[in-house]
């Protein structure tokens, strides 16, 4: 033990460097730790469960439990971390299921918490159906049922359901029981424990939810009982209500692991009712920064060789506006798409990178042949794909990219070729549009741009316009992007399209049928190509990545390279950070 540890004898220490970096995980999938990392913190919300349903009784149905919610402290974790988030119970269908469905596990490496478990449903055999299941929070019961029981330190017991023609019981939550119900006449059905908040173990980060978890769903309530609010609510955390006379129960929150509301019970050949679905789950994982105990002058130097000795750095978010424009297409006979543009400017929502944990990033591709623009920023990442080159004469169509390629005619009868489609990948809100569709003869389409779909060849002598594209001021001055290139025609005395349908300064004007060829998208404007006789068209503008940083949060140290690449001050003080190359932002 002296050998190893310099002579103090104890416990092995384990240090940690994850500089206090927080993710949110509301899917099954491994989460990449910083190569420093060796111990986590954990919050773990299991799956809730759903409801008890109702098979046309009049009794109603007791709240599902919420999903277990444990925070674990210290759970040793390096490289790739595996993570299940356990999904909530399916509603119990009348048809064939009474008892609410139970929510599922949800783990981090060994650490793991239990679903919530079902509320009890009225019906026969009474004994059987009427009690709520256990769980991570128990169940709500219906008539007097037994309730169901939590588990200690994960969550609480459901409540109980009263008769006759009464209102059924709560499911309990993370941080209370659900409540107990009461009998007709003017019951009032038992609401959902309440779940739990966990914000303040996560200081500066915004969590789904407001960071509130496990909430029980309510009890459902009979429909002879007077008063509109008689069925229970669901729990802070995700809770589902529950339903009164024919309403069904109320699912659920997303990942809030939040319990399902209850079947409202009805006079009795009714009908049957379903209950409320349980949540999924979620997982919050803090890389921690730690060194305890007592440590030699050998073991720390070898903790910071291998960058896991903690340096008291620590990653804080910060919130910036980006503009991530996709290279444009190439022109053929059809005008180039644009390349995909996706923003937060002015008024989106904001990527959130760290500081301390870059450098981050920036591809730009440098036009033609779909090439895309990324932003890599750990964990935030967007990728605006390349504009689809234009049709060539002969093919089947436009090609499909951030904004789609035009297609051209077909000599001499057949029918003309449609544009590529736009959005595609697709993404919310749509980076592109579709390029517009050939004509017969030889008479070509305009590629899609950011605002609106390429322009189709309105007949055989014209060919059509690219689609307008978007004008956009986050550098501090207005510059258009993702113009579509315009399409091209056979005969000198036809004139091409324009880039864009308002002649989009950075799209490129279709060719006249004895020109080299179209013109080219501007530079660093993601603009299409103008098409060309033959195919001889222009080449797409490369795209552009712009990060501001608002000046009140902006870091003392922030960087871009290479040189080619530029960081400037605007006058109200937010630094931006344009890209023209691959490169990298480092923040500190």
């Amino acid at each position: 033990m002296a050998r190893s540890n310099g002579g103090i004898i104890g416990k092995v220490n384990k240090t940690s460097f994850g500089k206090s970096v927080t993710t949110v995980v509301t899917g099954s999938g491994c989460v990449t730790a910083q190569s420093g990392t060796r111990v986590i913190q954990a919050t773990l919300v299991a799956g809730g469960a759903s409801g008890g349903s109702n098979q046309g009784e009049g009794d109603a149905g007791g709240g599902g439990g919420a999903g277990g919610l444990t925070t674990f402290p210290s759970v040793n974790a390096c490289g790739s971390i595996s993570v299940i988030i356990g999904g909530g119970g399916a509603l119990a269908n009348y048809t064939c299921r009474k008892q609410g469905n139970p929510g599922n596990t949800s783990s981090v490496g060994t650490a793991c918490v239990t679903g919530g478990g079902g509320g009890g449903a009225p019906g026969s055999p009474a004994p059987t159906t009427k009690i709520g299941l256990p769980g991570g929070s128990g169940g709500g019961s219906t008539v007097s049922g037994a309730v169901g029981t939590g588990i200690c330190g994960q969550g609480n017991n459901g409540g109980v359901g009263l008769g006759p023609a009464g209102d059924g019981g709560g499911g309990g939550g993370a941080g209370a029981v659900g409540g107990n119900g009461t009998s007709y006449p003017g019951g009032t059905a038992g609401v959902g424990g309440a779940g739990t908040d966990v914000s303040p173990l996560y200081p500066g980060v915004s969590l789904p939810n407001s960071g509130v978890y496990a909430g029980g769903g309510g009890g459902a309530s009979y429909d002879r009982n007077p008063g509109a609010n008689c069925a229970g609510a669901g729990g802070s955390g995700g809770g589902g209500a529950g339903g009164k006379g024919a309403q069904v129960g109320t699912a659920g929150g997303t990942n809030t692991g939040g319990g399902g509301g209850g079947a409202g019970g009805k006079t009795p050949g009714g009908g049957g009712r379903n209950s409320g679905a349980g949540g999924p789950g979620i997982a919050i994982i803090k890389e921690l920064n730690q060194a305890n105990g007592v440590w030699s002058m050998q073991s720390q130097f070898q903790a910071i060789k291998q960058g896991t000795w903690p340096d008291g750095t620590v990653c804080a978010a910060l919130d910036v506006d980006y503009l991530v424009v996709g290279a444009g297409g190439r022109g053929r006979g059809g005008g180039g798409g644009a390349g995909g543009y996706r923003t937060s400017f002015p008024g989106g929502t904001k990527a959130t990178i760290r500081t301390a944990q870059g450098p981050y990033t920036i591809t730009i591709g440098a036009g033609n042949g779909n090439d895309t623009v990324a932003f890599d920023g750990k964990p935030f990442s967007i990728t605006s794909t390349g504009g689809g080159s234009g049709m060539s004469f002969g093919c089947t169509s436009g090609e499909p990219g951030g904004s789609g390629g035009g297609g051209t005619g077909q000599a001499p009868t057949a029918a003309g070729r449609p544009g590529g489609t736009g959005n595609d990948p697709p993404v919310s809100p749509p980076q592109g549009n579709p390029g517009g569709a050939g004509q017969t003869p030889y008479n070509s389409a305009g590629g899609g741009g950011a605002c609106a779909a390429g322009t189709s060849a309105p007949s055989c002598t014209v060919a059509g316009n690219g689609g307008a594209g978007k004008t956009n001021c986050i550098t501090g001055s207005p510059v258009r992007y993702a113009d579509g290139g315009g399409g091209t025609n056979q005969n000198d005395s036809i004139q091409p399209g324009a880039g864009g349908l308002a002649g989009g300064p950075s799209g490129g004007r279709g060719a006249y049928a004895s020109q080299s060829g179209g013109s080219p998208g501007a530079a660093n404007t993601g603009g299409g190509a103008g098409g060309g006789w033959c195919s001889a068209g222009g080449t797409g503008g490369p795209g552009i990545v712009v990060v501001r940083v608002p000046g009140p949060t902006a870091p003392p140290a922030l960087a871009v390279g290479p040189g080619c690449n530029t960081l400037t001050t605007h006058p109200g003080g937010d630094k931006i950070a344009k890209f023209t190359v691959t490169g990298t932002l480092t923040v500190s």
